[in-house]
């Protein structure tokens, strides 16, 4: 870390260019653009063709439908070049997004998401999104080639940026500003444009290896490409691409800081669902014939039927919290368990479970998804009448990737899974084994003996919980465009993209075998010498053992026997529909220039459906623990927006322009939306620039948040207390009013919600005092209001005063229900800096070049009504669900190039934030002496070489080390009771793989 904090205090967090976003991009690709690294505000220098080019070099760039200099722009805009992607071995858009400082800090990638997830999380199995200044992935609009994409088929809401075809891009393009003016809903964070090769002629490939220095978790990638035909001089062209990339499964038991086992650092699992069964009390059931009917061993926890004399000794608390035989005196230990661990009672105020054991469901997690991606490209343009051009493009994607998490956990309840080990001729050994262990401390249970043992239990033999999730996608677009009339010019097009994904049940997954009431379901299959079906008919005969890891011939039957795997979870389909038209060109000239003018109109079609599942149907048997959406279900919903826009660009004088945009959306369901932007560019000397832009922007609900029904969830943490109790909420033992609460949750669509608005500003200089070095600082302000949020548990605990009406009680006033759906809630100001710096010099036979790009956070507060104050600054503060808004990230690099060779040394920093406490040292009855009140920063390091012109001059070798120092994530709490995911490291901010090294040929005949 020092190390990092010197690069960074010297000379310039330099690894900006291997994400070069600089300041421009192409709203419409235009023919023969190539890019090339550069000391510019872009980070790179656009060539253009004369079949491409206005006067002076000028283009579209993103963001615009008038052309200009990218390098000489009023907007403050970045772009990638496929030289860096290559340099740097970024293997897919995901790895590209997570690079940008621009890019929130979101769980918005596969690693976020890979363990057990709740309200937005859900359904974004195989889901890498985008999210520009932290605004959220559903408020940055991404762009293939100019023209949108579909949503995700099952989260209908972000674009799953893993289907762009990547073995195709020229570059990438990323607006760091508002662009509703020109696009629409979405583009309040930003926009980014994935522009692909349209003019290729040749037949490339490629191959390349990403390998762990532990030999896991590699990525590999290949990819072809060919082209026939010279526009200029042919008159046509035709092209195509393919790539194929998979990512091997990497286990959180693969790494060493995947450890939830670190009290003295303050952190300890909750979860007592343990490989050999914590024992619980549990009531009795009134249901007939239940096996829970006449008691269980430990008692009751109603105060009718407590088990006198169960209490944690030295204290007056009973022993409800759960006891583990491997926790008693004379046991072997939790530890004696994989992933096991004592208890921690002090750091969860819960004395109650001093004699419980609990296990690292981290351990058991995927920290990298497996997922097999094949894209492709076809593209035709011809040359007609002239100057005119007629092109079709057909992209797509197909993914599979696996989610695996912790095996299901196995609860004993009085309701819908009535179960608890028996004692019989086949049980005997284990259930005296068992009896005999706890008697020795808690002697009161003889009174019991021969009662059946309710436990929690974690089914080690029912493998992991996994998903299996298929996502395809199509885009078809035709174009024309050509000259009109002197200078003038027009752009028309259609396109149809389409992503419809299903997820499956893999392993893991098992019928339940009961019926809500509790009683057996006739429905379910039943195993060979069972008492009853399902899971339930295997416990409560005894052929499984939750007291044992290893399971007879007959339980491993057994389970195969009620296996749900095959079983469908949900899918879903997202359908776009564009026609587009524009016309641009001059109008007078003025004392700057010549004024140039813009029109267009926009008529797109959105259509959504989302599938249940007929495993979940009403009179379908129940499958433990799949998490099925059929409350969810929308058969196509549509959405059909009309917009017409204008755009000005004025140049009053000489080195002074200034450009009005305004657009009018119909949105049926949402009325009529009007945005202006205005911006300015002011070049008083060469080497000065100064720009801003001020713009207003919307964003209309997706359709899950508006539409969905409601979900009812039990809450399984225990870092609630009640708010209108305890002040604050969080439990603390030594304050009866301050004991945790495990409401359910309620969550789901609002169709009362409306659209969020914004306003947008910003304005920087740009400094370019020599040909190889240009520098930029631009602030910018987003300010959002009626913003659609989904409150979190501990938002709403926080500030129970303003909604009252989420908190459901009952009778005698407890704290049933919180109410977690979505609602438009207040406003959300953040203000930022982005800085971008390159330079290079001539020396030993080649050419140096350094820089950095980085984004530093001046504000990000948020307040939950309309009338209440901002709350405190939430600029790197820990929370479980959206951005964690790190004070500062860079990017920097320094490279050095000549005919035969390239090397560059990258460096990445992302700060660190304020770390999580757990219910124990939040309340303050405890202290632990490694706990980090603030996590670290992360910073890494990549080293690559490139050789150049290997046999001809189309073909490259390059070798790679990324994250050179092997450096491990930062320690940080990110274990949620609630799901029991989580655990010591935060996938948002760090790559849990490790030093990688990595090989890319590339071959071009």
């Amino acid at each position: 870390m020092a190390v990092g904090k010197a690069w960074m205090l010297v000379g310039g967090s330099l690894l900006a260019a291997t994400m070069a976003m600089g300041n421009a991009s192409a709203q419409t690709v235009s023919e023969g653009v190539t890019t090339q690294e550069a000391a510019t505000p872009t980070g790179v220098a656009v060539q253009t063709s004369e079949a491409s080019k206005a006067d002076d070099g000028e283009i579209l760039v993103t963001g615009s439908r008038i052309k200009r200099d990218p390098n000489n722009s009023s907007l403050p805009l970045q772009i990638i070049s496929n030289a860096e992607i290559e340099r740097n071995a970024i293997a897919s858009p995901e790895q590209l997004i997570s690079l940008l400082t621009s890019n929130g800090t979101g769980a918005d990638n596969l690693a976020s998401n890979a363990d057990v997830t709740t309200g937005a999380q859900r359904g974004t199995n195989g889901l890498s999104a985008a999210n520009l200044r932290g605004q959220g992935s559903a408020a940055t609009l991404v762009l293939l080639n100019s023209r949108r994409v579909a949503a995700h088929g099952l989260s209908g809401a972000a674009v799953d940026v893993n289907q762009i075809p990547f073995a195709a891009i020229e570059r990438v393009e990323v607006l760091k500003d508002g662009a509703s003016a020109i696009y629409g809903t979405d583009a309040i964070g930003g926009v980014i444009n994935f522009i692909t090769r349209t003019d290729y002629q040749g037949v490339g490939a490629m191959g390349a290896t990403d390998i762990t220095e532990q030999g896991d978790g590699a990525i590999y990638r290949v990819s072809a490409i060919a082209g026939y035909g010279d526009l200029d001089d042919q008159g046509f062209n035709v092209m195509g691409a393919v790539a194929y990339r998979w990512n091997n499964i990497l286990f959180g038991a693969n790494r060493d800081f995947v450890n939830g086992n670190q009290p003295n650092r303050g952190l300890s699992v909750d979860t007592r669902g343990t490989p050999i069964a914590t024992a619980f009390p549990l009531n009795r059931s009134t249901l007939q014939g239940s096996t829970l009917a006449g008691g269980t061993l430990l008692g009751g926890t109603a105060t009718a039927q407590l088990l006198p004399g169960l209490v944690i000794p030295g204290t007056t608390t009973a022993a409800t919290g759960g006891i583990n035989i491997l926790d008693l005196p004379g046991g072997a230990g939790c530890e004696s368990m994989d992933g096991g661990m004592a208890y921690d009672d002090a750091l969860w105020n819960n004395v109650s479970a001093r004699y419980a054991c609990a296990w690292d469901t981290g351990r058991a997690a995927v920290i990298q998804q497996p997922i097999k991606t094949l894209t492709y490209l076809a593209r035709a343009v011809a040359r007609v009448a002239e100057d005119h051009q007629l092109s079709v493009e057909v992209t797509g994607s197909n993914a599979n990737s696996a989610k695996l998490f912790s095996n299901a956990q196995v609860s004993s309840n009085t309701t819908n899974f009535q179960v608890a080990y028996p004692l019989n001729g086949l049980t005997a050994p284990t259930y005296n084994a068992v009896y005999n262990a706890i008697r020795g401390t808690f002697p009161a249970v003889a009174a019991n003996y021969g009662k059946p043992i309710a436990f929690r239990w974690r089914c080690i033999a029912c493998g992991p919980r996994e998903y299996e999730t298929d996502t395809k996608t199509i885009r078809v677009t035709l174009a024309a465009e050509g000259p009109l009339w002197a200078g003038w010019d027009y752009r028309a097009g259609g396109s149809y993209a389409k992503s419809e994904a299903s997820s499956t049940l893999g392993s893991g997954y098992y019928y339940r075998g009961t019926l809500n009431s509790g009683a057996y379901d006739p429905l379910a299959p039943t195993a060979p010498g069972a008492s009853g079906p399902g899971l339930a008919g295997l416990l409560n005969s005894g052929i499984l053992n939750p007291f044992s890891i290893n399971q007879s011939d007959a339980a491993l039957a057994g389970l195969a026997a009620v296996s749900a795997e095959g079983a469908t979870l949900y899918g879903g389909r997202y359908e776009v529909k564009q026609i587009d038209y524009s016309i641009a060109g001059p109008l007078f000239r003025l004392p700057g220039g010549k004024a140039q003018l813009a029109a267009g109109i926009d008529f797109r079609s959105e259509t959504y459906s989302f599938n249940g599942s007929e495993a979940a149907a009403a009179n379908a048997p129940v499958i433990f623990l799949a998490a099925f959406d059929n409350v969810n279900a929308l058969r196509r919903r549509n959405r059909q927006v009309k917009a017409a826009y204008t755009e000005l660009l004025l140049p009053l004088f000489r080195g002074f322009e200034l450009t009005g945009a305004l657009r009018i959306d119909d949105y049926g369901d949402f009325g009529t939306s009007t945005n202006p932007k205005v911006s300015a560019k002011w070049r008083p000397w060469e080497p000065l620039m100064f720009r801003g832009s001020f713009s207003t922007g919307f964003r209309v609900p997706t359709f899950n948040q508006v539409f969905n029904g409601l979900t009812d969830s039990p809450y399984s943490g225990r870092d609630l207390a009640d708010p209108v109790r305890c002040p604050g909420g969080v439990p603390n033992t030594t304050n009866p009013a301050c004991q945790a609460v495990q409401p359910n949750i309620y969550t789901g669509g609002n169709p009362d919600l409306g659209p969020e608005s914004a306003k947008m500003f910003s304005a920087g200089v740009v400094i370019q005092p020599a040909p190889k070095f240009s520098a930029s600082v631009d602030f910018w302000a987003i300010n959002v209001d009626d913003t659609i949020q989904l409150l979190t548990e501990r938002e709403l605990i926080d500030n129970a005063g303003l909604f009252p009406d989420r908190f459901i009680r009952n009778g005698a006033g407890e704290l049933t229900i919180i109410d977690r759906r979505w609602i438009n809630a207040g406003a959300r100001r953040t203000q930022g800096l982005e800085l971008t710096a390159r330079g290079g010099v001539d020396g030993f036979g080649g050419s140096f070049l350094a820089g950095i790009d980085g984004t530093y956070m001046l504000k990000r507060r948020e307040k939950l009504t309309e009338n209440a104050p901002y709350g405190p600054s939430l600029i790197g503060v820990f929370s479980f669900a959206g951005d964690l808004s790190l004070k500062w990230k860079h990017n920097a690099f320094v490279s050095y190039t000549n005919d035969a060779v390239t090397i560059a040394l990258t460096q990445l920093y992302r700060d660190g934030y304020k770390n999580q406490a757990l219910p124990g040292i939040a309340a303050g009855t405890v202290t632990r002496p490694g706990f980090n009140e603030y996590v670290k920063p992360y910073v890494t390091y990549n080293l690559a070489v490139s050789f150049l012109n290997l046999g001809n001059k189309a073909t490259r070798l390059t070798l790679g080390v990324k994250n050179l120092f092997d450096v491990d994530p930062p320690f940080a709490i990110t274990y949620d009771s609630n799901t029991g995911s989580g655990g010591a490291w935060e996938p948002r901010v760090a790559d849990p793989r490790g030093r990688a090294f990595t090989v890319q040929a590339d071959v071009k005949f």
